[in-house]
This record gives C-alpha cells, structure tokens and sequence, in this order.
C-alpha cells in the first residue's frame, strides 16, 4: 500500500525551528559582540536574539511533546532521544573540563609574578571557607538527587503524588543551592579580576550555578507536564533526560567541592566572614 509505513522510525516533517533558531542565535550573538564594545542599542539586539532562541526551544520542543503524545517515540525513536541527551551530556562534562583543566593548571603552576608568588592560592588572598556555605550546598544538592530518584521511583510505580512531591522538593532544593551561591558570590572576599584564582573560580563554579539554574527550570516544565496529567510508567523520556542532567550537576558539584574549595584552599587565610 502506497504510503504505508514499514519501520519504526519517525520521519519529520519540515521544521522551521532549525532555521529559526540559528537566526536568533546568530542575532544574539552579534548583539552580545555590540553589548561588550559598548555599541549603540547593542543591548537590545542582544535581548532579540536570546528571545529568539528561548522561543525556538519552547516551539521546538513543544513540537517533540505533541509527536510523543501522537504515538511517534518508538522504542527506536526512544532509544535515540536517549542516545542524543547522553552526547549532549558527554559535550557538557567536555565543558567543564576546560575550566578544571584552567585551574589545575594555574595550582599546580602558579605564576612567579609578584602578585602571585609562586604559591596556590596566591599570597595575601583570603579564600572561602570551604566548611561553611559550600558544605551546606553539597548537602543540599546530595538531598536533591534522592528527591529527584524518589520522583523516578514513583513514576515508575504509577505514584503520581509522589512524581509531583519529589520534583516539587528536588525544585526547592535547587532554588535554595541558587539563594545561597549568590550570597557567597556577594561577600566573595576576592573579586573576579586580578588574579587567575578568582576568574578561574567564579568561571568555574559560576558555570555550575548557571547549569543548576537551567536544571531547576527544566524540572519546573516537567513538574507543570505532571500536573497536566503527561508522564506514564513506560513513556517518560522527558522527566529521564531532566533527572540525568540532574544527576550530572550533582556529579560536576561534588567535583568542584573536593578541587577548588578543598584543596584549593589547603594552606590558605580563610576569610572570617
């Protein structure tokens, strides 16, 4: 029969988002180029192209929820979403390693120039105490990823009130990490500028805060999608991807906890504050 399908496969119609969204990105970037050289409305050329790509990912991946409520996410179809949210967080773990490498290289190297000294931190800076907010982050975020495993479990088990709780408090805990990092970043007791110690810190850890932030949003969309009724014990890819990313954050974190709060203070001033 002409027209009839015969794999498993799900042939997408065209799409306009690719083309959208690499405009808005474009814009955006040229804006961001204008912003920093203090060009003339460099700001809103900037705001255009990131509401251009914000609305792309919205259309885009409303789009990929319509054709899984149509029967179009095959078990192959499944397999491959997964396969595509593992590469994209291989290229986020890839990320993170080029500012872990920056700060292994600066510790393990660190300038002779007379501001720095020779020695890791450099002399005469105050650094975090790494017992004190950092801890309490690392717990919470440690507390987060049995929040977000408790929501899974219940998803797979037909718990619906249980989905909800434990995303509502795995949210909870993400917006608290946030609240507390930005008050760290506020009383800070070294700035971002003049030494490599801060710009490699605030790069680093700051990268993390934004990717907790764009977590904690991802699972508020999966919290709304479980209110409206979407998710089941077999079909649910969109609450997974959410929890693995989750759950690499988590990873990243207590790898910024051992290597820069840890033993990047060992034999350090820590700031009193």
């Amino acid at each position: 029969m002409a027209g009839a399908k015969s794999h498993d496969y799900h042939i997408l119609p065209p799409s306009p988002w690719p083309l959208i969204g690499s405009m808005a990105a474009l814009v955006m970037a040229a804006g961001a180029i204008m912003w920093m050289h203090s060009a003339a409305f460099g700001g809103w050329v900037f705001f255009a192209g990131l509401g251009g790509v914000l609305f792309t990912m919205y259309s885009w991946w409303s789009d990929v929820i319509r054709e899984a409520h149509a029967g179009d996410h095959t078990p192959v179809v499944g397999l491959h979403l997964r396969y595509g949210m593992i590469l994209f967080i291989a290229s986020e773990v890839m990320f993170f390693v080029g500012w872990f490498w920056a700060w292994f290289d600066f510790s393990l190297f660190p300038s002779t120039v007379d501001a720095v000294g020779g020695t890791w931190p450099p002399k005469g800076i105050e650094v975090i105490d790494p017992f004190a907010f950092p801890l309490l982050n690392t717990l919470i975020l440690l507390c987060s990823g049995t929040t977000i495993t408790w929501a899974h479990h219940a998803l797979l088990h037909g718990d619906r009130d249980g989905l909800k709780n434990g995303l509502w408090a795995t949210i909870l805990l993400g917006l608290v990490f946030s609240c507390i990092q930005a008050y760290e970043y506020m009383h800070a007791p070294f700035a971002f500028k003049g030494l490599n110690y801060g710009a490699a810190f605030f790069m680093a850890t700051g990268f993390h805060g934004f990717h907790v932030i764009v977590g904690t949003i991802f699972l508020i969309v999966n919290l709304i999608r479980a209110y409206r009724g979407d998710f089941t014990p077999k079909q649910h890819f969109g609450f997974e991807a959410a929890a693995w990313y989750w759950h690499f954050v988590d990873v990243v974190w207590l790898f910024l906890f051992i290597s820069i709060y840890i033993w990047g203070s060992a034999g350090a001033t820590i700031h009193a504050g």
